[in-house]
């Protein structure tokens, strides 16, 4: 990837807190024609997604904004934008946005607030963060974060809070880290072939994963190598999904069963031949005990695991093993699982097996995580990490605010928070007992936000959160290896602040110092990028974004893999990654520990995301709402003539943390006995309930932690409710 220039350049003369040029255009008001100009500014996407997007804005005025483009100027982004985003000005001007402070006079939960100054909401926050340091100790005071916006500046600048005052820190595990963990245990980095290089595969395979929803811009570099190279496509999941649709071929297998299908395609590829020894000798631990121990995982193993025929796999096997540029994509969907991380380091061995790496247009590749060689010092005060005594573990804040011992790790009570970029009444895991921890009358809660989301009504103090469009950041791109520049857009909404803002004006109360306290977003953005890269945002924003992404042979460890021996791990020292790597496998394999079926829970449940729904971002806006329509089970006819269920009938889902009341649709989208529900939609969408996290378990996936989403035995029933 390399710098484009503009495609157009700025317009003198035009005062813009961001990149701009000028289009002529005709609007239709009422009965009359009239032309008119549109300010196109540039930015980039923040939100949790692989892609994050260099973005072309119409901006009506300096309030205003009209439809949301992809920018061609980044090779990933490729003129290319999900919808949501490209009808983003639903959300940002959305009547039902948070508008000014509040302080809550109803009961927790109950979402009754009354409008107060920003000096009042700062000064009640800061007197509550004092008073809980005074009597149980800064630990109690836990800062918390999530994806709402992956921006350098706007999300992690909270953790500044943290490290200026003693409080606790917070691992972020609520996402990729069981995914992160196993491919740790192989390649040794979260790096890998560039994503753009699909473009020259013959092959490529998508696992676990479901780009036409969540990485929508993958699908264009697919489509072109399918075009200009013939290319196949193969998808494997646990449900057919649009993606597989749309693919040459497609694998629907078990939940939990990637491991031994990778196994299986090892076994086929060594017996028949054609792995690339030179590869394994040189570059891996691959050794004679790993052959043996692949030598047993043969396809008839791995069909009665997987529910895939034999004869399916060994002849994916040899399609994959047989083709020289094979680019594996690797999704977050199959790690979500008990077993997830062994999963993905199972599947993480299939380009060592092949040599696949050697060529552009092969290999594999997850996330992006290590490449971006940023400076935070200033952006997150990391020159102060030393002072956060405790970290706890973000997918756990049910039992920590329930006042769980292991998960409070040993240390006092959280009885104050601050909460941004995070819907955690109905994104986390064990969302009951979320809950339960959100309504202690002895906890302390200020959350920022946008809308009044189910966590927001349990705030005593809501703050009025600024969207992407009214702030300057950068943010990674983990789907591919450019750092997008996000210039601000708009000028601020109602009273609304930005994340930095609020957490700059709260740690001065506080009596932090910190040079980053007294400097604005954009100028953070600045520091940052010329501690980092040598440029100034102005410089960086003409660009739009920064290629971070290491040449060829480092990208695909032809000089070595990222461990102390240069070697690729068969062998996975799953100790050094996590404190929960007892019983893992020693070698790449099936780990049965997904969650049990049994007479009371006989089917399994995934929810895996919605095509309009970003976790429970635009599950406000109206063109979202009507394209997903309600929230649904899919069921296969064979469990519905069973158990007596109807198309667009009223089922009751369960298991032992609750149930929940949502609508069936008849489908074989998955194997009998798999249960699909996709989207985390809003409380008012389920009769008499809460949403679906309801019934997700919360003990973290080894090695590292994470949640289980898609790996959850149910009951499920008819109702006549």
């Amino acid at each position: 990837m390399k710098h484009l220039p503009l495609l157009n350049p700025p317009s003198s003369g035009v005062k813009s807190p961001a990149i701009s040029h000028i289009v002529g255009i005709r609007i239709q008001l009422g009965a009359c024609l009239m032309s008119a100009e549109i300010e196109i500014v540039r930015t980039a996407c923040p939100h949790d997604c692989p892609s994050a997007c260099a973005l072309e804005v119409e901006r009506l005025s300096p309030t205003r904004i009209g439809r949301i483009r992809g920018s061609a100027s980044l090779p990933f982004t490729a003129g290319v934008v999900c919808e949501k985003v490209g009808r983003y000005a639903e959300r940002v001007h959305h009547p039902e946005r948070l508008k000014h402070p509040m302080r809550r006079i109803g009961a927790k939960g109950e979402g009754k607030f009354k409008r107060i100054s920003w000096d009042e909401a700062l000064d009640a926050i800061a007197s509550a963060f004092e008073f809980a340091s005074k009597t149980h100790g800064p630990e109690s005071v836990w800062p918390y974060h999530s994806g709402g916006t992956l921006g350098i500046i706007q999300r992690y600048g909270i953790e500044r809070l943290s490290r200026l005052l003693g409080y606790s820190g917070m691992k972020g595990t609520i996402c990729v880290t069981p995914g992160v963990s196993g491919w740790q245990a192989g390649v040794g980095e979260q790096r890998g072939a560039d994503p753009v290089e699909i473009e020259n595969a013959d092959l490529i395979i998508v696992w676990g994963g479901n780009p036409v929803h969540t990485n929508v811009n993958l699908m264009k570099h697919i489509q072109k190598a399918r075009k200009s190279n013939g290319a196949k496509l193969v998808v494997v999941d646990v449900y057919r999904t649009s993606t597989m649709a749309a693919a040459d071929f497609g694998f629907v297998l078990n939940p939990g069963t990637d491991g031994a299908l990778a196994c299986a395609m090892m076994q086929v590829i060594l017996a028949e031949g054609i792995a690339d020894e030179a590869f394994l000798a040189e570059l891996t631990d691959f050794d004679e005990d790993v052959r043996a121990h692949l030598a047993e995982k043969t396809p008839e193993w791995a069909a009665k695991i997987t529910g895939i025929g034999a004869a399916d796999i060994r002849d994916f096997a040899r399609l994959y093993g047989r083709t020289a540029k094979s680019f594996l994509r690797l999704g977050v969907g199959f790690t979500r699982s008990r077993n997830g991380a062994s999963n993905m380091h199972a599947v993480s061995c299939l380009p060592a097996i092949t040599g696949a790496w050697r060529h552009k247009g092969g290999g594999a590749f997850f996330a992006s995580f290590d490449i971006w060689g940023l400076d935070t010092t200033l952006a997150h005060a990391s020159d102060s990490a030393e002072n956060v005594t405790r970290v706890l573990d973000q997918s756990r804040i049910g039992a920590i605010l329930c006042g769980d011992k292991d998960a409070l790790a040993g240390g006092p009570p959280v009885t104050a928070m601050l909460i941004q970029n995070s819907n955690t009444a109905l994104v986390a895991p064990d969302s009951a007992t979320v809950r339960r921890g959100l309504a202690r009358e002895d906890l302390f809660i200020s959350v920022h936000e946008h809308f009044m989301t189910p966590t927001a009504r349990y705030a005593d103090i809501l703050l009025p959160a600024a969207t992407f469009l009214e702030l300057d950041d950068l943010y990674m791109g983990w789907g591919h290896t450019a750092l997008t520049i996000g210039p601000r857009v708009l000028d601020h909404y109602a009273e609304c602040r930005s994340n930095l803002e609020v957490v700059n004006a709260l740690a001065k109360r506080l009596g932090a110092e910190h040079p980053s306290l007294s400097m604005s977003s954009k100028s953070l953005v600045d520091a940052t990028l010329q501690a980092s890269k040598g440029v100034s945002l102005a410089d960086a924003a003409l660009h739009g974004w920064i290629d971070c992404g290491p040449k060829f042979e480092e990208a695909h460890f032809l000089a070595g893999f990222p461990h102390p021996d240069g070697r690729f791990r068969f062998k996975p020292d799953w100790a050094a990654i996590g404190p929960y790597h007892n019983g893992m496998p020693t070698m790449p394999d099936h780990w049965a520990t997904t969650d049990t079926t049994n007479t009371h829970r006989p089917l399994r449940l995934v929810t895996p995301p919605s095509r309009t729904y970003l976790n429970t971002s635009f599950t406000e806006t109206p063109s979202s709402r009507k394209r997903e329509g309600r929230p649904t089970a899919q069921v296969h006819p064979q469990d519905a003539e069973k158990l007596g269920i109807v198309d667009g009938g009223k089922v009751r889902m369960g298991n032992q943390k609750g149930e929940v009341m949502l609508h069936a649709e008849i489908s074989d989208v998955a194997k009998p006995g798999v249960v699909i529900s996709e989207g985390v939609w809003p409380d008012e969408a389920f009769q008499g309930g809460i949403g679906i996290n309801l019934l997700i378990d919360a003990t973290p996936i080894p090695p590292a932690g994470g949640a289980a989403f898609h790996d959850t035995a149910i009951w499920l029933k008819a109702s006549a409710d």
